[in-house]
């Protein structure tokens, strides 16, 4: 119907999206929305990390601890997490539980807050943070870890199953 107020034949000529696309906006979608979410916990007290953790080792100036800074924050996170989207692709993609993306939130969650602490100042040591921080992080980490690894699998496991005579060449 929508075709027919358009005055196109969309419908036809629509291919659907390939697995890469998929990843990249799973990713990107995923980095954006979590770290918002990041940032309301921090806003609500839940937390004393703020997206803008991610700014400190390159950005000189006040700015990076502004809205501004925020905002340019939040979208950072949301590229790295197109990297993560890949790795997750590339190593996890055949998991059909959702115990693959909760590992891989753990294992992200460590990797920030172990592997990479020193080079984010506004991170305390890990032994130094306070509960509230350490489950509220643990928690983002872990649902962003679902929501990537669940979306990624799932899409993944449904081109699978596609019959051979409708196989899309998108993959």
């Amino acid at each position: 119907m929508l075709d027919e107020l358009l005055g196109s034949e969309s419908h036809n000529s629509d291919k659907p999206m390939s697995i890469i696309a998929y990843v990249i906006y799973t990713g990107l979608f995923a980095g954006i929305f979590w770290s918002s979410i990041g940032y309301l916990s921090y806003l609500f007290n839940f937390t004393v990390i703020r997206p803008n953790f991610i700014l400190e080792p390159w950005a000189l100036g006040n700015w990076k601890h502004e809205w501004l800074g925020t905002v340019i924050s939040i979208f950072m996170i949301g590229v790295f997490s197109v990297i993560a989207a890949f790795i997750y692709y590339l190593v996890l993609k055949n998991l059909k539980s959702r115990w693959g993306g909760i590992f891989y939130g753990i294992a992200l969650f460590l990797l920030v807050f172990l592997v990479l602490n020193p080079i984010f100042p506004g991170i305390k040591p890990f032994r130094e943070i306070d509960r509230n921080t350490m489950i509220t992080s643990a928690c983002l980490f872990i649902v962003y870890g679902i929501f990537v690894g669940y979306s990624i699998s799932y899409e993944y496991q449904s081109r699978q199953h596609i019959p051979k005579g409708q196989k899309d060449n998108s993959q």
